[in-house]
């Protein structure tokens, strides 16, 4: 039996996820939908899928086994709760929203429905992450350094606050969910941030964070967008005779044997929607961030993101 899938957003992730999904057998995307109709089409002519200005007309017209929603922040919350209405299993790409009680609200609202969910949070399918979490089950880890240094997306919603929530909210958030995933559940911190006449938009242009796990190790998060090109994009780790530095393209392990570089064996984004596909089709279970589960990400990010704007506490 096909699966048939639908897409809301037509942006660089969505395609992202349509070549994965394509790559699938007996997976179709039946139907694209985004408000710029231009995009909606070409996307969809990737696909041989059917081209919508609106995400109610597809869910109207397609016959659907499951909905990826791929739009910017500010845009979550609607089309998801439609969907919980007709019992669609929902891949939602990340962050959940630009703020966080749309987040809550869906949250219980799928948790009612019984819904299978996938969040967009990709790294967590590098086979590298999995190196680091066996090599920090021997030592576990006592400091943890991430950075997002980079530039500004050049998207027009993305560098508004209403917008995408901020970077912190909208990229450092994977470096957040890392962090949860190899050090464990943030206890607390405290973070600041600020913005200067030469950085996008109205959001914070540098942040930075200095939290503590429940573990007793201590973390610091650092991002910022006033580069003209990516620069330092990763999570590093400092435990007991043991140093990482992941990124999503690579793992460098240096322990008492010297240095060496384990590059990823996998394409996270594939990984991701193939154990989304196996799941709906009751093939398998490996869906490793469910909605509920994101949003304890999300709570991490929007509380640091609150937190560097008013130069405070991080209060979870």
């Amino acid at each position: 039996m096909t699966t048939r899938i639908g897409l809301v957003g037509a942006g660089f992730i969505a395609g992202r996820h349509l070549d994965a999904l394509t790559a699938i057998e007996d997976v179709r995307v039946a139907g694209v939908a985004d408000p710029r109709a231009d995009r909606a089409e070409v996307l969809a002519a990737r696909a041989g899928a059917a081209a919508y200005a609106h995400w109610q007309d597809l869910l109207d017209v397609e016959r659907l086994d499951a909905l990826y929603v791929c739009v910017p922040p500010h845009a979550h919350g609607e089309v998801e709760a439609a969907a919980v209405d007709r019992g669609l299993p929902l891949f939602v790409e990340k962050p959940l929203a630009a703020d966080l009680p749309t987040a809550e609200a869906l949250a219980d609202r799928i948790d009612g429905a019984g819904l299978l969910t996938s969040v967009g949070y990709h790294w967590r399918y590098l086979d590298t992450l999995e190196t680091a979490r066996e090599l920090l089950a021997e030592a576990p880890a006592r400091m943890v350094l991430g950075a997002w240094l980079d530039r500004a997306p050049r998207v027009d919603w993305w560098a508004r606050q209403d917008g995408s929530g901020g970077q912190t909210v909208e990229q450092a958030t994977h470096l957040f969910d890392v962090a949860r995933v190899l050090v464990g559940e943030v206890a607390g911190g405290w973070a600041t941030g600020s913005r200067s006449p030469q950085g996008p938009g109205d959001i914070l242009d540098v942040c930075t964070a200095a939290l503590r796990f429940g573990s007793g190790a201590v973390g610091s998060f650092s991002n910022s967008c006033l580069l003209p090109r990516a620069q330092r994009i990763g999570v590093e780790l400092v435990a007991p005779g043991l140093g990482l530095w992941l990124t999503e393209h690579q793992l460098v392990v240096t322990d008492a044997d010297g240095e060496r570089t384990v590059h990823r064996g996998v394409d996270p984004f594939a990984a991701e929607d193939r154990a989304f596909v196996a799941a709906v089709r009751g093939e398998g279970d490996d869906v490793r961030t469910s909605y509920r589960e994101a949003l304890r990400t999300h709570r991490l990010a929007v509380a640091v993101a609150t937190a560097a704007a008013g130069g405070g506490t991080v209060q979870l």
